[in-house]
């Protein structure tokens, strides 16, 4: 029998090694091995538990079912796009913060908007007061989006916008700008991320029922698959639900199946899948557990491919790639000590790059506490080009394929995936499954059960529940100008005084005549609202009248 003593000596096998050797010595008390989502993971993996089929569950890359990534040569012939998020105050300011980002390397602009505009109501609305440009930029017309872009050729860059109930309006205003600035609407390239089922099972930001906000989805899925083909109508996105406090696998799942849901819809409009299915992209967490976000990542890939070519009958190869961004986790990112989360975010980024992502924001280290500074957003951005140019991680695809932990927790994040497609299926949908508060209520206990491990100290948080410092200095952190919420308040009241009425009146009947009956698609009557300018709010306004809003029975 071997020894640590005797290390010349083999051992006769895993099950040998770990009663003879591992078990002899004590493991570490008090804190868990098992992931952060609460998989258990064995001290050593082996062939045995890391076992795959390598043809029909790795491949290669660009090769179905896409585990090892969707484009052959990944990062040796392209490196992701560095798309960091900004938007704060009104969209002069928030054009200013373009521009720096772009003069500084960034590659895409990302568009965060304040909680008005998330919400659908005008700058001057009663219920905006004290949220103007807090969070991100006001957007309430046409004439705003003119300003976030004045200068910006849409021609050349590639622009992403974190939107969903009013996602349609923020779409045509874009699209007109491209107008404007002598772009063909055909031309533009970026994001809007659309993805309002996702708001109803975790970021709740939300304006009308379940079925009409379908219907705009699929409205703007139709229209962008015969107008704007370069522009991706919708980013499924996990990042909220993995903020809502889920685990890797409810993330993967939930997603997926929004996704799903997605296709579905269109087909039900008539759609072929290939007409569609190429211009759909996905939005994912990247959280702390290095291991199960690179899985997670690979296991996503692997079924979309097989679900969109085995169950939707998609023959289009581009119908079968799950490309996605990756946003690092500000649930990750603490208050206390901030200039660690430089760290966590470096390596919740790598994590995305060694995962296979196309595009990843990185959150700047000031960010729990405040929206960044221009100095925090710049060191978030060089975490990105360090990671391409420096590391070595771009120099081979795929580096950890074949790693018998990686492999186990693909396969083993996939099997829990499909487990609750089956539960969502026995369940109606995801609609249903929305209404019955299942996938709500599934996240809930996830994010209890993690907060009641970090309180019992079993998750170590540094500088939280170990490591604290007790005199800490305050962080120089950005503020934004009070002085701002009226300037824009005045801004959207001076448009309505100089805009022509009767324009805005017969858009808006238009509008509201279509919301009204089904089976019309709504993107051009929001055009032609956009062209007039009709705010957002007098748009979202007229399709609450006809559709109502959406009222959630809380889950506790």
């Amino acid at each position: 029998m071997a020894t640590t003593e005797d290390p010349t000596a083999g051992v006769d096998g895993a099950g040998e090694w770990r009663r003879e050797l591992y078990e002899a010595k004590p493991e570490r008390q008090g804190e868990l091995f098992s992931t952060m989502s609460g998989i258990e993971n064995e001290p050593l993996y082996t062939p045995a538990e890391g076992a795959v089929d390598y043809e029909r569950e790795l491949g290669y890359p660009g090769v179905f079912p896409f585990t090892r990534g969707v484009y052959p040569s990944m990062y040796r012939g392209r490196l992701w796009t560095m798309r960091q998020f900004a938007g704060f105050g009104t969209a002069a300011e928030t054009n200013e913060r373009f521009r720096y980002l772009l003069e500084h390397g960034q590659t895409g602009l990302s568009t965060a908007f304040d909680m008005p505009t998330l919400m659908g109501y005008d700058s001057d609305h009663a219920r905006s007061l004290g949220e103007v440009g807090r969070e991100g930029v006001a957007v309430d017309s046409l004439d705003d989006m003119e300003t976030l872009f004045d200068g910006i050729p849409l021609e050349t860059v590639s622009t992403s916008m974190t939107i969903n109930a009013p996602a349609a309006m923020l779409l045509a205003f874009y699209a007109c700008v491209g107008e404007k600035q002598g772009v063909p609407i055909s031309e533009l390239r970026g994001t809007v991320q659309t993805d309002i089922l996702k708001e109803y099972i975790a970021q709740k930001e939300w304006i009308f029922p379940p079925l009409p906000s379908m219907r705009l989805v699929v409205d703007m899925i139709e229209w962008c698959s015969r107008e704007m083909p370069l522009m991706h109508p919708v980013s499924i996105s996990g990042y909220h639900i993995r903020e809502a406090g889920s685990t890797a696998a409810q993330e993967l799942a939930f997603t997926l199946a929004d996704g799903f849901a997605y296709v579905d819809a269109c087909i039900e409009r008539g759609m072929d899948v290939d007409d569609f299915a190429p211009r759909l992209s996905f939005f994912f967490n990247a959280h702390l557990d290095f291991f199960e976000e690179i899985a997670k990542y690979r296991a996503a890939r692997r079924i979309w491919a097989t679900q969109l070519r085995e169950r939707y009958g998609a023959k289009n190869p581009r119908s079968w790639l799950m490309r996605f961004h990756t946003q690092t986790a500000g649930v990750s990112l603490t208050a206390q000590q901030p200039e660690v989360n430089l760290i966590r975010t470096a390596i919740e980024a790598l994590a995305a790059v060694l995962g296979g992502t196309q595009s990843l924001h990185t959150n700047s280290f000031d960010e729990a506490l405040a929206l960044p500074t221009e100095n925090a957003v710049r060191l978030a951005l060089r975490t990105q080009q360090v990671i391409a140019h420096e590391v070595g991680a771009v120099n081979t695809i795929d580096p950890l394929g074949g790693s018998y932990y990686v492999e186990h927790l693909t396969n083993e994040l996939e099997r829990q995936a499909y487990d609750y497609f089956e539960r969502i299926e026995k369940l109606g949908g995801v609609i249903p499954a929305i209404e019955e508060n299942f996938m709500q209520r599934e996240i809930a206990e996830a994010s209890y059960r993690y907060q009641s491990e970090v309180e019992a100290k079993q998750r170590i948080i540094v500088g939280v529940n170990r490591y604290e410092l007790e005199d800490e200095v305050p962080l120089e952190i950005l503020r934004i100008d009070p002085a701002l919420e009226q300037q824009q308040i005045e801004r959207v009241q001076a448009l309505r005084g100089r805009r022509d009425s009767a324009a805005v009146e017969q858009a808006l009947a238009r509008l509201t005549q279509d919301a009204a009956q089904e089976g019309r698609n709504l993107m051009e009557p929001i055009m032609d609202a956009s062209r007039a300018y009709v705010t957002m709010g007098e748009m979202c306004d007229a399709l609450r009248d006809v559709w109502g809003v959406w009222r959630e029975t809380p889950v506790f």
